[in-house]
């Protein structure tokens, strides 16, 4: 009982400092919990550091009692992290979502981790570490779904062939409706357990900005589901964000200023001040830029086009973007929203140029298509077969290379490119 007590009292003077970690006891009462019923959609979420920290969510229906993540390191000791809890209006209800913050983890460490409340506890999870030298990520385009039974079925089937992945990208427009909570409810059924288990990397799409009238609205669930990096702007909170995975720099942008103009006219102009400063800033040996809105316009197939499609013609938030991430050396930039695979030549200064950046068109994941609706651009390097299927991309990174290869829901690989860099 003493022991207990000593505990008790720890707990209350890291309280009283303000400190929301304290250790619990590794045997005993600590591991005597009823399953944790009332929590759902537990993930993790990528943070500035992976080999130091990780994001712990989940969400529940009703307000929970001393809500905590804890994790556990090779020895079995047990630290606990009281979660902060936010409340998300459904239309038909409350939401409450939790996050607990990870940090001071070993690097190279290995952990587990769980989340609950008073009396409750779930399974143990992996807690990977960071990989710095070489790992493997997984990248997925748009979801944005009528039906999610496909989107699952890729997501499944992509992270039981890469099992190995350190963690996973979504690139915006994960749900067709962002205020449809039935269609997050999908999404993160399709991705359970992988996102348990690795964590998620996020890039907020347009489609994240629609109320159920079809309306332009501020992306509240959006923002709230996944609480990111705090490296941004507090006034964009969650919209864009950068991390480190070993001596790779990602960096997240929100392309969705049109849709934004109401609530933010300024935001390109303080996502450009801020990207130069984070670009300025990182000592990283690579740097990836992953937006959702693409660099080019597309002349349509089977429409009146209104400029000359065999001209290679860049969007307006390209237009401000590229000369940024030619002066500050990106090694490449991910985009996505027409749901078509297409890996450019290298650009510079607005054309091809072999000394230039590496531009992919991710794809599509969910099951909205547009097959037949572009065509073919001169600065187009590759294609996914036609007519178009779903398809994933990896990312594998070792000392000397980034690798993307491109693969159909069978694991049929059908586009790959290698970027080199010698040690610096």
């Amino acid at each position: 009982m003493k022991k207990y007590l000593k505990y008790i009292i720890v707990l209350a003077v890291f309280l009283a400092a303000g400190c929301a970690v304290y250790t619990a006891p590794a045997t005993g009462q600590s591991e005597n919990y009823a399953d944790a019923d009332k929590i759902s959609f537990l993930r993790q979420l990528i943070t500035a550091d992976a080999s130091t920290s990780r994001t712990i969510m989940w969400q529940a229906d009703e307000k929970l009692e001393n809500p905590a993540a804890e994790y556990k390191n090779a020895a079995g000791q047990i630290t606990a992290v009281p979660a902060s809890m936010q409340e998300l209006n459904t239309g038909s209800g409350t939401l409450y979502v939790y996050t607990s913050a990870l940090t001071g983890l070993e690097p190279g460490s290995a952990y587990e981790y769980r989340a609950g409340y008073e009396g409750s506890r779930t399974g143990w999870h992996k807690l990977p570490s960071a990989q710095p030298d070489s790992f493997k990520a997984l990248i997925f385009p748009d979801s944005q779904s009528s039906d999610y039974s496909g989107w699952r079925k890729l997501a499944q089937t992509a992270y039981s062939k890469n099992e190995d992945a350190a963690f996973f990208i979504n690139m915006g427009d994960l749900v067709d409706n962002g205020y449809d909570f039935s269609q997050w409810r999908a999404w993160f059924n399709s991705v359970a357990p992988m996102i348990e288990n690795i964590p998620f990397a996020p890039v907020m799409g347009n489609h994240e900005t629609y109320n159920m009238d079809w309306q332009i609205a501020p992306p509240t669930p959006y923002l709230t589901l996944f609480n990111l990096p705090e490296n941004g702007t507090d006034a964009n909170k969650n919209q864009y964000y950068s991390f480190d995975y070993g001596d790779v720099h990602f960096v997240v942008l929100n392309t969705q200023t049109d849709e934004m103009a109401d609530f933010n006219p300024d935001l390109m102009q303080q996502q450009l001040s801020w990207l130069r400063s984070d670009l300025a800033g990182t000592q990283s040996k690579w740097k990836i830029v992953l937006m959702h809105k693409d660099i080019l316009r597309y002349a349509f197939t089977d429409r009146p086009n209104n400029f000359d499609p065999a001209s290679i013609q860049f969007t307006p938030w390209a237009q401000q973007l590229m000369p940024v991430f030619e002066e500050y050396n990106v090694d490449a930039v991910l985009t996505a929203h027409l749901h078509t695979y297409r890996r450019r030549v290298p650009l510079k200064a607005f054309k091809p140029d072999n000394t230039g950046i590496t531009y992919i068109l991710t794809g599509v994941a969910g099951s909205v298509r547009y097959a037949n609706l572009w065509q073919r651009n001169t600065a187009d390097a590759a294609l996914a077969p036609q007519p178009e299927d779903a398809n994933y991309i990896t990312l594998s990174k070792t000392p000397q290379t980034l690798t993307f290869k491109a693969f159909l829901p069978d694991g049929t690989e059908f586009d790959t490119v290698t970027i080199t860099k010698e040690g610096e």
